[in-house]
């Protein structure tokens, strides 16, 4: 081709066989790109106004350059505005006359164009499209084989490394592995074979960009699902993993079969399936557990080999406190916390660990605290208020709203007795109703703040003190701004406070808050906040997507 399109037809052919080959395409895309190339060289000889167009006959090699002129009446615009692309091979029908006195609008002519050859200009010209065009094409191809191979373990070969990421040949593409991704400690050398769990495949200007791992937790169920037959026939499925790439992982599995033993069918005959999967990660300790759909089992499973006595469940933040023996405190929470927090990563719970002398110094405090409160708010001894701790009231307002009967029940009470408790409770909280309700004004809180759904008089005036005293101060909040965050001072992760941080509200609840104010300030309409449900659908989906891609 860079001979000028004179060349023999078979070298052609030749060619675009050729490239075809070496960059696995098809050939028909590199017969289009020497096409192009042709059209642009012809386009810079015969004039850019001119829709030239290149034909090459697949069979014989044979090129045919051919000119198009469309007629179009004189009235017709044909100048190009900014951006458009220009009008080619339009020819008013004045003056076409002249050319083809026959012409008429509407009317197409064509005229097949001599060979030329290629100038040094030209010649450059078709090169950079036909790399383009083939470059491209390229692309594409790796992008559509690659991209439903994501969750799959592919072999290659180190081809280079740069700045900690290591580029992988896979044969018909190639991947990059980031330092991030790979296992710490872990050096290749260009050449080397290596195993990696392709864990993402994104389109990018630069070309497709194939995301390798080794540190991806699919990275190792996928090496299981290789070396243990039941993991591949999906008769032992893989729930969950955590890693902490080389150091120790936690992997929770489940039988769809009672008579076979999943934790024993990963280890193998005295661990030889386990240990073929650790060689791979360099040394990686794995635990295999036992799966659970009891959330408080399966926490406990995910905490060995300590052992727990307690579980105390808060479903509504997503956490957990477990109680351990005072001696298994250290192997509970693991070298550097490795244990707790790959319990916690496998579980999806926030997991808070306490020795049991801990918890019970803690519950006798409480205990003490809330008597104290009783005998302070309800006016009664000490007796009365520790019955009242013991049989589960853990506030005034506990009180004051039960059903009376629920104190009337408790041993040497009455109903005369739960009346007056409820009473004085009452009266109590009435009392610091007015006294909140008197410092909300006294701080210059409105109503409206008040009015939001959700918003309490103690939550009122917390945000008096914080400076937020209408509905658009408490509209134009973060929501860091109210529950408080961490920030890098200095090089030190320091704790802001926020407006409501003594409420304990978690994100879902401060950004609920701020919506209601948005909508209560007219910024936004309330269809345009999500609901719950709907909230809950897409985190089912992004869930079994995200468990889809460990048990591919």
């Amino acid at each position: 081709m860079a001979t000028g399109i004179s060349a023999n037809r078979l070298e052609l052919l030749q060619i675009a066989d050729a490239v075809a080959r070496e960059k696995s395409i098809e050939k028909e895309i590199v017969i289009e790109a020497i096409e192009e190339a042709i059209q642009k060289g012809a386009k810079s000889k015969y004039g850019l106004e001119h829709d030239i167009r290149a034909s090459i006959d697949v069979k014989t090699g044979e090129l045919t350059l051919k000119r198009y002129t469309t007629i179009v009446a004189d009235d017709e615009d044909l100048s190009v505005e900014e951006g458009m692309e220009p009008k080619v091979g339009f020819k008013h029908l004045s003056d076409a006359k002249r050319r083809y006195p026959d012409a008429e609008v509407g009317k197409i002519y064509e005229e097949v164009l001599p060979p030329f050859e290629f100038g040094r200009v030209q010649t450059q010209m078709a090169r950079q499209v036909v790399t383009h065009k083939v470059r491209e094409a390229e692309r594409e191809r790796q992008f559509e084989e690659f991209k439903d191979r994501v969750g799959e373990i592919v072999n290659g070969s180190v081809k280079r490394v740069e700045y900690g990421n290591t580029i992988v040949d896979l044969g018909r593409g190639e991947g990059i592995m980031r330092r991030d991704q790979s296992i710490p400690r872990e050096n290749f050398n260009i050449g080397d074979r290596i195993r990696c769990y392709i864990y993402d495949v994104r389109r990018e200007t630069k070309g497709p960009q194939i995301m390798l791992s080794r540190a991806h937790g699919g990275f190792m169920a996928k090496l299981f699902a290789q070396e243990v037959p039941e993991v591949y026939d999906g008769v032992i499925e893989i729930r969950s993993v955590a890693r902490d790439p080389g150091s120790r992982a936690k992997m929770a599995v489940i039988s769809n079969e009672s008579s076979i033993d999943p934790v024993g069918a990963c280890v193998g005959m005295r661990g030889s399936r386990v240990q073929a999967v650790v060689a791979e990660l360099q040394g990686e300790k794995i635990d295999i557990i036992q799966w659970s759909p009891d959330e408080a089992t399966f926490i406990v499973n995910g905490l060995a080999p300590a052992e727990v006595t307690k579980v105390v469940m808060d479903e509504e933040d997503g956490r957990v406190e477990v109680v351990v023996p005072d001696e298994q405190l250290s192997l509970a929470i693991g070298r550097r916390g490795q244990n707790v927090r790959l319990a916690s990563q496998l579980t999806g719970w926030q997991i808070d660990i306490m020795t049991e002398s801990q918890e019970s110094e803690r519950r006798q405090r409480e205990f003490a605290e809330r008597t104290q409160l009783f005998q302070e708010a309800l006016d009664v001894d000490e007796v009365i208020a520790q019955l009242l701790v013991t049989e589960g009231f853990a506030s005034v307002e506990d009180v004051a709203y039960v059903e009376p009967q629920e104190i009337s029940d408790i041993e040497g009470f009455g109903e005369d007795t739960a009346e007056e408790l409820q009473a004085r409770a009452r009266e109590f909280l009435d009392k610091e109703a007015a006294a909140l309700d008197a410092k909300r004004n006294e701080l210059g809180v409105e109503d409206g703040v008040l009015e939001i759904e959700g918003v309490t008089l103690p939550m009122a005036v917390a945000l008096g003190e914080a400076g937020v005293k209408t509905v658009e101060d408490l509209a134009d909040l973060a929501t860091d701004e109210l529950k408080g965050a961490f920030e890098s001072k200095d090089g030190e992760r320091v704790r802001v406070a926020g407006a409501l941080e003594s409420f304990n509200l978690s994100t879902e609840d401060a950004e609920a808050l701020i919506l209601r104010a948005r909508v209560a300030a007219g910024w936004i309409e309330a269809d345009e906040i999500e609901t719950p449900a709907e909230e809950d659908a897409e985190l089912a989906e992004a869930e079994a997507a995200a468990e889809e891609g460990v048990e591919a």
